[in-house]
């Protein structure tokens, strides 16, 4: 091991004395000799943190936290503050009444319950720009109120489309007292709207699968009359089921009835 030592040194010295790893402490040693000769301090090198004992834009940097958490939280929102949900469920239930689980596909579903959610959700979102986003933008409010003006719109629609029931479910949970519904904080509204738009969601999905199942019935009926007991009525029927949809504009019917549930 001994021996091995001088070898090692005399390695370490020969890769010392290569030209490009001396190079860089040339031109450092350069550097700090120009900068010695010289009062001018047009050149300078300065390695550490200059704004430890610069004030900190608290404002800004709660800013920043407050956007980053919105585009996090984006979906929760789009799927529980607003028609989305109501609307993908329905849509759901459309297809599985059609006995078409992979037509159309989740894809154009969800593409298609966004872009109903932003024509429904327009007035509410022109709301909130008018009372809340204008007024921070020109510097009138502050961000708190900001929010507090934005929630206003939002509960409103929220409360129109949700029951009482289900609200005072949650009220009494959260052991308020009486309050006027403009009060109501969003963690009691929010989850009461919820169980209203799966309750509304599910009474329209049922309507959807009673002319579908009629027409189940009645072709399973016509089988089973023939003595044609090994053809799976499913054969017959989803051909049918896809004609009357078609005939009856069922894509239209369901679009158009899914925005007048909103409008009351």
């Amino acid at each position: 091991m001994n021996a091995g030592a001088p070898i090692l040194r005399g390695g370490f010295a020969r890769r010392l004395a290569r030209p490009w790893l001396l190079a860089p402490l040339f031109m450092l040693a350069g550097l700090a000799s120009a900068h010695a000769q010289t009062n001018s301090g047009a050149l300078s090198l300065n390695i550490g943190i200059n704004g430890l004992n610069q004030p900190v834009d608290v404002d800004s940097a709660v800013k920043v936290l407050a956007i980053m958490t919105l585009l996090t939280l984006a979906p929760s929102i789009i799927l529980l503050m607003t028609c989305f949900t109501r609307i993908v469920i329905v849509l759901s239930f459309v297809r599985s009444a059609l006995s078409l689980p992979g037509a159309p596909s989740n894809q154009i579903l969800i593409g298609l319950s966004l872009f109903l959610t932003f024509f429904i959700m327009e007035p509410v979102w022109e709301k909130i720009d008018k009372e809340a986003l204008e007024p921070y933008r020109a510097k009138q409010i502050t961000s708190q109120e900001a929010l507090d003006r934005a929630a206003g719109p939002v509960r409103t629609f929220m409360l129109k489309q949700a029951r009482p029931k289900d609200v005072e479910l949650f009220a009494t949970l959260a052991r308020l007292g009486p309050t006027t519904p403009d009060q109501l904080p969003l963690k009691v509204v929010v989850p009461g709207f919820i169980i209203s738009e799966l309750r509304t969601a599910f009474q329209m999905g049922f309507l959807l699968f009673l002319p579908f199942i009629l027409i189940d019935l009645i072709v399973a009926t016509v089988l089973m009359s023939m003595g044609m007991m090994m053809m799976p009525p499913m054969t017959i029927s989803l051909p049918l089921k896809i004609l009357l949809f078609v005939l009856v504009d069922g894509w239209h019917l369901v679009v158009s009835s899914i925005i007048q549930s909103f409008a009351t």
